[in-house]
């Protein structure tokens, strides 16, 4: 491998590692506040304990987030050096204002609900955790944004052999961004229900604190229904966008190789023999790729025939990383139904079966999002901004293969150990439960 493919698998590996973090952070944050709000209005001390436990998880996994993306940012100067001067000017517009303004929002009232328990009131402490919340979220926005700019660049001018920016709005109003953020704030919002359903399952399983695990799967199962449904809407606004700005990708997605009218779905494919193409479509039902792209069953779709070889990106990861996505978003649909129904008709704890299966469940809407960036990133290729910079031309020209080769293994060993920390500590707190000492947790009750 030279020193391209193993910059990108450097920067593919802490991605993946970062965003097991993540996703986490913006959903769970949601649902540690909406706890937190029922205790200061009800003054019902399980919703108390409630937060108190959930908060501590998300606490966990906020610390280990914040770590691996500070050092997955360097990569933009260590290994990436000539995109940074490409595009230096747009992409570090966003990411300085997340730095500035998100991130230290969410910073500061974090340390004020870490530590504002008994000292300041009820109320003031909630709001710290709706505005950690909402800067998390907003966190997310500029980063997608930019990540929106790769995609589809606009609001730019070449000068000087780099892309300078000459219109912010049009970055804030770039339709990929936007359905970027969307699809994938309310895709961290399923992982965060499916976690605290599986855990939730656990120990209702276990018999343990029934009160308020029993409460905590049905407000997690209604908000995973809602960001399951939420994920089908916005993954329709992707694929507009994609058949607009990406018609490589598309085509990828569905391994559609001829461009026609009225194009169909690829339920399946196969491998060409001849090589001449990575898959050849096995299964179809008509009209549904030009309905999905253009929401008109009889547009045309171009087929990767139409564009040079050396601008297809790679059909089989994409192809097989679309299918398997969509496949997991519509089975959680299915089971955040049936978590809803049975919680709501008090039957959750007589379905031993299904509470199994919620445990099992908790890994797979990470596998699913990761597979969502995969097409997304994947299907990008060769292009590291979309129709400007291609890959090969945004790697450093100074960096070795011996030293992408250490910083590599010293990135796998550094995530690979915080993604250790973080699972062992989420398993031990997650299985110890709530604390059962109430009597110190209730001083809080100032108005």
């Amino acid at each position: 491998m030279d020193v391209l493919a193993l910059s990108r698998l450097q920067f593919a590996v802490t991605a993946m590692f970062h965003f097991i973090f993540v996703p986490l952070t913006l959903g769970l944050s949601w649902l540690v506040a909406f706890m937190e709000w029922r205790y200061v209005r009800t003054g019902d001390v399980q919703y108390l304990r409630m937060t108190k436990f959930w908060g501590k998880l998300f606490l966990i996994n906020f610390a280990l987030g914040v770590v691996t993306g500070i050092a997955m940012e360097f990569q933009f100067g260590m290994n990436w050096a000539e995109y940074s001067r490409y595009v230096g000017d747009i992409f570090g517009a966003p990411l300085a204002i997340e730095a500035t303004l998100a991130f230290f929002l969410e910073s500061t009232f974090i340390g004020v609900w870490i530590f504002g328990w008994n000292r300041i009131s009820k109320r003031l402490h909630a709001v710290s955790i709706t505005i950690v919340a909402f800067a998390t979220n907003l966190s997310a926005l500029w980063i997608l944004f930019a990540n929106g700019w790769q995609q589809h660049p606009v609001g730019y001018v070449l000068k000087n052999g780099r892309a300078e920016m000459v219109d912010f709005m049009a970055l804030l109003t770039n339709p990929n961004g936007i359905s970027k953020f969307l699809h994938t704030t309310v895709s961290g919002y399923v992982i965060a229900a499916f976690f605290v359903m599986g855990i939730s399952a656990w120990h209702i399983l276990k018999k343990s604190e029934l009160p308020v695990f029993k409460k905590s799967f049905r407000y997690a199962a209604v908000f995973g229904l809602a960001a399951t449904l939420a994920v089908a809407l916005t993954g329709d606004m992707e694929g507009v966008n994609v058949s607009k700005t990406q018609p490589a990708k598309l085509a990828a997605m569905e391994a559609h190789w001829e461009t026609q009218k009225s194009a169909p779905i690829t339920l399946f494919a196969v491998p060409d023999p001849d090589n001449e193409r990575n898959l050849v479509e096995f299964v179809k039902l008509p009209y549904l790729l030009s309905l999905m792209g253009y929401h008109d069953p009889n547009a045309e779709v171009k087929g990767l025939k139409a564009f040079p070889r050396e601008d297809r990106p790679p059909v089989t990861p994409v192809f097989a990383s679309f299918r398997l996505m969509v496949g997991l978003g519509s089975l959680f649909i299915l089971i955040a139904a049936i978590a809803v129904f049975l919680s709501w008709k008090e039957r959750i704890e007589s379905s031993p079966l299904f509470l199994k299966l919620m445990v099992l469940m908790i890994p797979l809407p990470y596998i699913a999002a990761w597979l969502g960036w995969m097409v997304a990133e994947i299907g990008r290729q060769p292009w590291i901004v979309y129709g400007l910079l291609r890959t090969s031309e945004g790697v450093s020209k100074n960096v070795d293969l011996a030293q992408v080769i250490g910083s590599l293994a010293g990135f796998t060993v550094l995530y690979g150990a915080l993604a250790a920390v973080d699972i062992y500590l989420i398993v031990k707190f997650a299985k110890k439960g709530p604390d059962a000492n109430t009597d110190s947790i209730v001083k809080m009750t100032r108005a």
